[in-house]
């Protein structure tokens, strides 16, 4: 794992809360809402491919088939 995912979390958990904020100020919460699902969604599947490849790791490592 480098670094730079977490940037990359980091950065979009960001972008996403400026956006969300600036709809809610102009009374847009059904947008905000569904983007902040998006925002999850982006990361969780960063998140999942991250584990995806610890587990191949895993099974490389102890040579499971």
């Amino acid at each position: 794992m480098s670094v730079d995912v977490i940037f990359k979390i980091a950065a979009i958990g960001v972008l996403i809360t400026v956006i969300t904020q600036v709809l809610k100020k102009s009374e847009r919460d059904d947008i905000a809402t569904l983007v902040s699902i998006v925002g999850l969604v982006i990361v969780m599947t960063l998140v999942v491919n991250m584990v995806s490849e610890l587990f191949d790791t895993i099974k490389n490592i102890f040579y499971l088939y």
